[in-house]
């Protein structure tokens, strides 16, 4: 009777907890919701979530949140996938916080997004295509910002022409010329951003101090002084590998200058060396290798420092500074058997450099050295000769002399080793001074052009060789970069196929070879 009653009082029991259970449940016999998930710091909604004082973009908002609205926080960056997951999300406010950068991918996952605000926060700059996962976005604020209109930038110019985007007004903060101007009325053209940079293309592991690019039977060369292992490197440009290869060389002991003439279908290279005498090589096609065809005269080139190789009125000549105190700068003229001296130049005066210009139609020769100022010879046509002009300033201990134009303007560049060396353009009958440029230590100061650009590369054996770029507006140099290279000797660009490259001969370290890249900063 006893264990009726309790089986009883427990069949009791179950009937009443279904009955409190079937009152709970709502009509229909379903669960009523649970409240969605919300951040510390977080207000939430079904469809609408407000964050204040967040350190972080808050993780874990409902996925089916419409609006968001993140003000008066104190996280300064938003990175990629911030808002991944939110693909409902159509409203989103970031405002009046302090955000100074965004990433590129910062609203990526966003396809559902009309309405963006970022109005009043920090941001001087916006990635490119910041905006481009916005598929369907109607209207961005971006009021009350520092947007600094450069070349980071530019994209956002060209977004604004492009998109049917409603944006209200927004202005430049800076830099000066465009600070306070509406960003909407800037063009593309207005940005400069187009630049240049100067890398290490390839190490070649040797010495050298004169760098001579040639082509011949449509191939690219490159013949390299290497006096330290008696030898002129003959390189090609390997149009595959995009590299120079070893070739030939041509036995050298001390040379100091390996200078190729490529006269028609004859390639002759003239060996100028330190000690053992001076050499004219030419390439033997039936055996296809160098042959040494003549001697220059000892007496008169004893030290060659440079060589100049030039045409005059269809006749092929070469001249060789010589720096000793007995011999002389010297002219040797192509016939039938061979080159031979033609005229002897500027004797005993220890010259340093020679360098071959045409001015009006003349042709001169600039002749520097250590115990006088340049010396300027003009040709005589009458004469076959050329006779003195004389001297260019009064700038003593002149390196190297070299000249560039621009336009219809000739310059002239001379390097000192201890002083200032100097641009000077020529003024119908003369060359006055242009620009003073520090070079303490420099052994080479030459110009070059890469297509509308006019560079300068000064070498330094005590620092860095600095390049400069030309300013037509300012009419002189300006410091663009910084190369590192050891004891320079030479900088020779060369044009390889689609490459620039930039060749920059070392006395102490290895031989280095540039390469000019273009570089558009609004990338």
């Amino acid at each position: 009777m006893e264990l009726q009653r309790r089986r009883m009082t427990r069949g009791q029991l179950s009937v009443l907890l279904l009955f409190l259970a079937l009152t709970w449940l709502p009509a229909g016999g379903r669960r009523p919701p649970r409240p969605p998930p919300c951040p510390p710091g977080c207000s939430c909604t079904r469809d609408t979530a407000f964050c204040v004082d967040s350190k972080a973009v808050p993780r874990n908002l409902p996925h089916e949140v419409i609006s968001l609205l993140l003000n008066s926080n104190k996280f300064t960056l938003i990175g990629d996938n911030a808002f991944a997951g939110l693909s409902h999300l159509q409203y989103l406010f970031i405002e009046n916080n302090d955000i100074q950068a965004l990433s590129k991918a910062t609203f990526r996952g966003l396809k559902s997004l009309t309405h963006l605000s970022l109005a009043n926060n920090n941001l001087q700059t916006l990635p490119r295509d910041l905006f481009k996962p916005l598929d369907i976005l109607s209207d961005l604020d971006l009021r009350g910002n520092t947007l600094a209109c450069d070349c980071k930038i530019k994209w956002l110019v060209e977004w604004l022409e492009s998109t049917n985007t409603t944006v209200p007004a927004i202005f430049c903060s800076s830099p000066g010329q465009f600070e306070g101007q509406r960003i909407r009325d800037l063009a593309p053209g207005d940005f400069q951003c187009i630049t240049t940079d100067f890398v290490v293309h390839q190490v070649l592991p040797f010495q050298s101090v004169s760098a001579e690019p040639f082509t011949y039977a449509s191939d690219l060369y490159v013949a390299l002084a290497q006096p330290s292992a008696s030898s002129c490197a003959i390189l090609k440009w390997d149009y595959v590998e995009r590299k120079l290869r070893n070739f030939d060389h041509i036995p050298a002991h001390s040379a100091v200058q390996c200078k190729p003439i490529v006269v028609q279908d004859q390639l002759y290279v003239v060996v100028a060396q330190l000690f053992g005498g001076s050499y004219i090589y030419r390439w033997d096609t039936a055996v296809d290798k160098f042959i040494k065809i003549q001697d220059i005269d000892s007496q008169k080139t004893r030290k060659p420092n440079d060589i100049e190789a030039f045409q005059i009125d269809g006749d092929w000549y070469f001249v060789i500074a010589d720096s000793s105190k007995a011999g002389s700068t010297s002219l040797y003229r192509l016939n039938q058997n061979g080159f031979y001296s033609h005229q002897a130049l500027h004797a005993w005066h220890r010259d340093t450099d020679v360098e071959y210009v045409e001015n009006d139609g003349k042709p001169r020769l600039i002749i520097s050295s250590s115990s006088q100022a340049p010396v300027i010879y003009q040709w005589s046509r009458a004469q076959k000769q050329f006779v003195s002009q004389g001297e260019v300033g009064e700038m003593l201990d002149v390196q190297m002399v070299k000249h560039f134009r621009v336009k219809r303007d000739q310059f002239l560049c001379l390097s000192r080793y201890i002083g200032d060396s100097k641009v000077l353009r020529w003024e119908g009958q003369r060359f006055i001074e242009l620009q003073t440029l520090p070079s303490r230590g420099s052994m080479v100061m030459q110009p070059f052009s890469v297509e509308q650009r006019q560079y300068l590369a000064l070498g330094s054996d005590f620092s860095f060789t600095h390049i400069y770029l030309w300013e037509e507006e300012k009419q002189k140099f300006v410091k663009f970069q910084e190369l590192s290279v050891q004891a320079p000797r030479a900088f020779h660009y060369v044009l390889a196929a689609d490459v620039q490259l930039l060749l920059a001969p070392s006395f102490k370290a290895n031989t280095l070879v540039y390469r000019h890249m273009v570089v558009d900063l609004s990338l």
